[in-house]
């Protein structure tokens, strides 16, 4: 395979999915499937769905075309609040949508009407998080509203926790959540068909038994995709970690100092690096660096190997315990955290290998889709 590159085990996301699934299922919670750290691979998307998620979600508008170009048939989410200027976008390509905004509901309205459609949304609360969501003193204002929109229907309510401030989900935000979506029904003739409380951070407390029976929804992507929970990363039972690696390849091996020589300045990235002085190592350049991926996000799997630093086009390893083992030309492998695997997926530069079943058959690559 050309390097860089990352290979994507779709067996491994299918399985993390049906863990995921289940686990949701057992608390009457159905899950939509996050693909965009993966920028949409439809591939991805389909592992998903044969996994048992119920709807693939997405926070880019070309991610959602890509998969329907594709023909992924499911229910597509837009994950990312609708802007003004690509309103008809959303109704073209994605059913439905998470929205805060009065204006921007109008102009869907608007924008539906046009092409005779409804369009679904999702009312997003803030609870504390200080991301995405209506302030819920403003809520019921904004439903009010809402509902007088003929070319939108209010589908569900939900909230954001842990993405941007860290905040995680408790029974008390999740108890909110519901007592809110209580009140609006009481007040309106409407009844939520979802309440979506919670991502990959609200699996510890959904399996501690914890969450209120009305939140029925969930959106979820790296617990599937690199089998962990959020607010610890700690890896959730029975999912696998590396349904994606990364892989380059060794373009320079020589014997050089373990610190540089000369007067020090800033790197090429505004920081003053600092280099234990180890006397001669062998220093491996890789063919991949800081505009490919987050190099602090990434592992080698030998643990003979560790990272020194990176520019934007190389990383640099230290391979002296491995002098026995390495080569020119050889390729090294790094397990990824979901910062690493946004900017592999996003690089054009590293190319992605997708593939079901062993990966090598007697030697033959198989079974494997380039993107």
């Amino acid at each position: 395979m050309t390097s860089p590159c990352l290979s994507i085990d779709l067996d491994k996301i299918e399985h993390n999915a049906r863990t995921i699934v289940a686990l949701c299922a057992a608390h009457g919670i159905a899950v939509a499937g996050v693909t965009k750290a993966t920028c949409g691979n439809p591939e991805v998307a389909r592992a998903m769905l044969r996994g048992g998620v119920k709807a693939i979600a997405d926070s880019r508008l070309q991610n959602i075309q890509r998969m329907r170009n594709a023909s992924v048939e499911t229910l597509f989410m837009l994950l990312r609040l609708p802007a003004l200027s690509n309103v008809d976008e959303v109704i073209d390509s994605a059913d439905l949508s998470l929205n805060s905004e009065l204006a921007t509901l109008e102009e869907l309205s608007a924008a539906a009407l046009q092409r005779g459609r409804i369009h679904d949304v999702m009312l997003m609360l803030d609870l504390g998080d200080l991301r995405e969501g209506v302030w819920p003193d403003r809520l019921i204002t904004l439903v009010k509203q809402a509902e007088q929109l003929a070319g939108i229907r209010i589908k569900g309510l939900g909230t954001n926790l842990a993405c941007f401030s860290g905040v995680m989900p408790n029974r008390d935000n999740m108890n909110y959540l519901v007592d809110l979506a209580a009140e609006i029904e009481q007040i309106h003739p409407l009844r939520l068909q979802w309440l979506s409380g919670i991502n990959s951070s609200g699996l510890n407390l959904l399996a501690a038994g914890k969450m209120p029976k009305r939140i029925n929804h969930a959106r979820i992507g790296e617990a599937i995709l690199l089998g962990r929970e959020t607010t610890q990363r700690n890896t959730w039972p029975n999912t696998y970690q590396d349904a994606f690696v990364l892989q380059a390849e060794v373009i320079e091996l020589q014997k050089k100092p373990s610190v540089f020589l000369g007067n020090h300045c800033e790197d090429a990235f505004g920081k003053h690096p600092v280099f234990e002085d180890r006397g001669d190592i062998l220093r491996a350049l890789l063919n991949i660096g800081r505009q490919d991926i987050d190099i602090e996000a990434i592992t080698p799997l030998d643990s003979h190997l560790t990272i020194l630093g990176a520019s934007s086009d190389y990383i640099a390893i230290d391979a002296s315990a491995a002098a026995a083992s390495i080569s020119l030309g050889q390729t090294i492998s790094f397990s990824l955290n979901y910062s690493a695997l946004l900017a592999a997926m996003t690089s054009e530069y590293v190319k992605k290998y997708a593939f079901q079943g062993s990966l090598f058959d007697q030697g033959i690559l198989h079974a494997v889709r380039r993107f």
